[in-house]
């Protein structure tokens, strides 16, 4: 393992329930509404800790503009009551925007830079469409073929993951269904009331008849992107539409098999960590749910962005001293079957085979959506929990990253 001053410790760490983007729970709910609850709850969870000893509040978005620009991370620290005194900044590494915040926060505790962090991700792709609001490509990405995969949308990219791993239709149709029922499952179960924090909803419409607002809340709890009538049958009569199966002539392309079925859905959402030294877990009498353990960041080629964790999964194996075997809860972030079926096969062929009961036991993305920069957040507190609920030792969060990057982070229960 790589050499630190001192330990970093997780003593709370929850997250939102996830609502469907531009229809769901918060198509109407700013996102620095969202991390402002997740702030004040997380803190609710370390009862005995003085907010104003927070060093720093490190926050990813993927899209920090519009409604979820200006500093998000310093504008949500102040609304939720941390104190002038702590920072706030906003970090965006795309889909991995989550869980390099909580990489950066235990770092500036490991190296004795700091003894109270808060990490965390939010994402509001109701209000933040993906891309933002002005998409605006260099144009020297055009000018060489090997950068023209940054450009690529990441349908695209699944479709050529599909094509080069020979992931089959039916194979990720497969697995989406699986990500539905474990979903439902562990719903039923209660397995996600540990790391959620139920959210009030406040819908306001205007009455035509007199010009006054009605207001209506309503108290969400469970995340509403899982289907629990979803069937093989459904997900098959569902079309490809990031690639065309042939070309115009009638040429067969090798792809057009993603579908809206087997890809994650977009969303809204929050999840945040209070992270600590040791000295603060004895200064503030608190009680640590879990140790970071490592992190690694990969580069692969964009057009294949999907297969990063193939890259960055032996990296954070290898600095923890760890091996796949010994992990416990592995939390893939599904942003394509194509992708996540492509990392796992891969992996196995390379002796890192991770053991599929382990792998997102509760469901995916697929399943539960995928609030971009908030979702490593949210998967790094899913992990802790669950290991917790289940007595495992060791847990990841690992997923791929737009414009071609894998992460992966490890996690110790104590």
């Amino acid at each position: 393992m790589s050499k630190q001053v001192q330990d970093a410790y997780i003593v709370a760490a929850t997250r939102l329930p996830i609502g469907k983007s531009g229809r769901g729970y918060f198509k109407n709910t700013r996102p620095d509404e969202m991390l402002v609850k997740v702030m004040q709850a997380a803190l609710a969870q370390a009862p005995g800790l003085d907010p104003a000893a927070i060093e720093d509040a490190i926050i990813g978005c993927s899209f920090p503009e519009g409604e979820q620009g200006m500093n998000i991370a310093r504008v949500a620290a102040v609304l939720a009551g941390l104190g002038h005194g702590v920072g706030g900044v906003t970090i965006n590494r795309y889909c991995a925007s989550g869980i390099t915040a909580v990489q950066m926060a235990a770092d500036r505790i490991r190296v004795g830079e700091a003894d109270v962090m808060f990490a965390g991700g939010v994402e509001s792709m109701s209000m933040i469409p993906m891309g933002g609001n002005k998409p605006s490509l260099s144009p020297l990405i055009f000018e060489r073929d090997e950068n023209i995969g940054i450009a690529y949308g990441m349908g695209l990219t699944a479709e050529k993951v599909a094509q080069q791993w020979k992931i089959s239709r039916e194979d990720q149709d497969a697995f989406s269904l699986q990500s539905h029922q474990r979903a439902i499952a562990a719903m039923q179960a209660g397995h996600f009331d540990a790391e959620m924090t139920p959210f009030e909803v406040i819908e306001r419409t205007p009455n035509l008849a007199d010009g006054s607002i009605n207001t209506k809340t309503r108290t969400v709890k469970l995340d509403e992107g899982a289907r629990p009538d979803t069937s093989l049958e459904g997900l098959a009569k569902l079309r490809p539409v990031f690639a065309a199966p042939k070309d115009p002539t009638g040429k067969a392309t090798g792809m057009g098999s993603v579908t809206a079925g087997n890809s994650s859905q977009t969303s809204d959402g929050s999840g945040g960590l209070l992270i600590v030294s040791e000295a603060a877990l004895k200064r503030f009498n608190l009680t640590p749910l879990a140790r970071f353990v490592s992190f690694a960041i990969k580069g692969v080629p964009p057009e294949i962005m999907g297969i990063g964790p193939i890259e960055a999964i032996p990296a954070a194996l290898k600095m923890a001293g760890l091996k796949a075997s010994d992990m416990d809860w592995v939390e893939l972030n599904e942003a394509f079957a194509a992708q996540s079926l492509a990392v796992l096969n891969d992996l196995d062929s390379k002796g890192f085979a991770l053991d599929r009961s382990k792998v997102n036991p509760n469901g995916g993305a697929i399943a539960l959506g995928h609030p971009l920069g908030a979702t490593g957040a949210i998967r790094a507190a899913s992990v802790i929990h669950n290991l917790r609920r289940t007595g495992g030792k060791y847990g990841m969060v690992t997923m791929c990253v737009g414009a071609g990057q894998g992460a992966a982070g490890i996690f110790e229960r104590l």
